[in-house]
């Protein structure tokens, strides 16, 4: 991101300083040489707790309510000064770090001359003496943001024996699908577990979901269009056949409508209560459900376990390793090591290695090659893009954890088939097929989905507090139609950036 003197001091003088009352820091680091943001700097105060910058720079940390003036904030990332000040003294809409310049021979004088393959094997040497693998209890923020773009749709209609269903109707179901879409989902919570995806424990403290729901309005405007026209025009006891070249399913009428429920029926009322509450508890069962899932997926693949795909470190033999240069990220020496495949593999990036303890601190990565496709008889699905950014840092034990993830993750998916929707009645003799709808469909997508969590603290627990836990799955996401910074108001996040902030519906309700 670039800026020019004007948006740069607009931009400055629109952050927040420390505020003693809110005990809340809010800010922008910025390269005291480029003028530009720096992402993922690392921000922790003297009790080990903290946060990291977003991709635009910009970081705010809720303190702890005894803090003091006097408490020291610890500022560091790779390849600049580290800061360690009283956080009074931060008292600037912006935070200036200057990169430090440091040449690979310094360390050679002190280090041993490895070569970027004998590093590599050391780090793999020294995974289960570095890295805490032992149950824990993590406080943490996840955010996904997914876009999806419509590449193509189209009907082809070839038949129709209801005249309502023609080809503007059809036009008009076509327009309701988004041309661009996105879709925010936050939780704050706490996961139970290590880095196995089977043994994860999630207990949700808020959620929230920020997408346009007036797209959703739109297409069920259609939707009760459509159920009206059948309604018209299909007989009682009807059943419909859907086809798909060789592929066809059988489908009751009562499947595709429901009955409006008589609001002097108590019976029909209470069920449809009964029901409703039903959906409810199960959609709150799946949102915890699916978020555990994908934090104990992200932890499963994480480089450093066994059963990775990213696994440029376990088959270390598939890559060729390149010791690019020396860094300090605080008092630490690292080593700095880009990486490719030989052959086949997935993925290419940038390692960042400790020099004293051969610990893996950061790993940039992404994808060289499309990752998985799929095409077979007018389906087809491409994963073309995989990228990310790990980083672990050290706890109270002297062992590595997560304290920060980032994936990005694309795919490109397409349907090109025939497809012949039948009528048929379960009742009328002879000849039962009584209305059609035929034609081809043609679509395709790109949908995109970023997943960004950052671990603000992390203690261990043992087997019976992890076995004891029960999850209560008793939360949904609050929907917001835009932006709202009082929504995560007292709380530890990731800083939303600038696309997440200008996010509004397109329209009201």
């Amino acid at each position: 991101m670039r800026f020019n003197s004007l948006l740069l001091f607009i931009f400055l003088i629109s952050s927040s300083i420390y505020q003693t009352n809110a005990q809340t820091i809010s800010s922008i680091i910025i390269d005291s040489t480029t003028q530009k943001p720096i992402p993922y700097v690392t921000v922790q105060w003297s009790t080990k707790k903290g946060a990291i910058t977003n991709e635009e720079g910009r970081f705010s940390i809720l303190l702890e309510e005894n803090s003091k003036e006097t408490d020291t904030l610890f500022i560091s990332c790779m390849g600049y000064e580290s800061i360690a000040r009283p956080l009074s003294t931060f008292n600037k809409a912006a935070i200036y770090m200057s990169p430090s310049a440091i040449e690979l021979k310094e360390v050679l004088v002190s280090n041993k001359n490895y070569t970027a393959d004998e590093i590599i094997d050391l780090v793999n040497d020294n995974i289960e003496e570095n890295y805490n693998f032992d149950l824990t209890k993590k406080r943490l923020f996840f955010r996904r943001s997914s876009f999806q773009r419509m590449l193509k749709s189209d009907f082809s209609l070839k038949k129709s024996t209801i005249k309502e269903l023609n080809r503007k109707f059809l036009d008009s179901i076509i327009n309701t699908i988004p041309e661009n879409n996105s879709y925010y989902t936050e939780i704050l919570g706490d996961l139970y577990g290590d880095y196995d995806e089977e043994r994860q424990k999630l207990n949700l403290i808020k959620a929230s979901e920020l997408y346009d729901k007036n797209m959703e309005l739109d297409f069920a405007k259609v939707e009760e269009k459509f159920n009206d026209i059948l309604k018209k025009n299909i007989k009682t006891d009807s059943y419909f056949k859907i086809k798909s070249g060789l592929f066809g399913t059988k489908l009751d009428s009562d499947e595709i409508f429901e009955e409006d429920v008589d609001s002097t029926d108590v019976a029909a009322v209470n069920k449809q209560l009964a029901e409703t509450k039903k959906f409810e508890e199960e959609r709150k069962k799946n949102f915890s459900n699916y978020r555990r899932k994908t934090l104990g997926e992200i932890y499963n693949n994480l480089p450093i376990t066994e059963d990775t795909d990213l696994n440029f470190l376990k088959n270390s033999g598939r890559y060729e390793f390149t010791l690019q240069e020396f860094t300090y990220l605080g008092d630490d020496a690292v080593y700095v090591i880009d990486f490719k495949p030989k052959r086949s593999e997935d993925y290419r990036g940038r390692l960042y290695i400790n020099a004293d303890d051969f610990a893996l601190i950061q790993a940039d990565y992404n994808n060289v090659k499309s990752i998985k496709t799929f095409n077979l008889l007018g389906f087809s699905s491409n994963q073309y893009l995989s990228n990310g950014k790990i980083i672990f840092s050290k706890g109270n034990d002297s062992k590595y954890e997560l304290r920060y993830f980032e994936s990005e993750n694309g795919m490109k998916m397409g349907v090109d088939r025939p497809l012949k929707i039948i009528e048929l009645n379960k009742v009328v003799k002879g000849k039962n097929k009584q209305n059609e709808l035929s034609g081809n469909i043609d679509f395709a997508l790109r949908n995109i989905d970023k997943n960004e969590v950052v671990i603000f603290e992390s203690e261990p627990i043992s087997e019976a507090n992890f076995d004891s836990f029960k999850e209560k799955k008793d939360i949904l996401p609050t929907y917001l139609p835009a932006y709202s910074a009082e929504f995560w108001s007292g709380y530890n996040i990731i800083e939303p950036n600038q696309a997440i902030k200008e996010f509004t519906t397109t329209k009201e309700n």
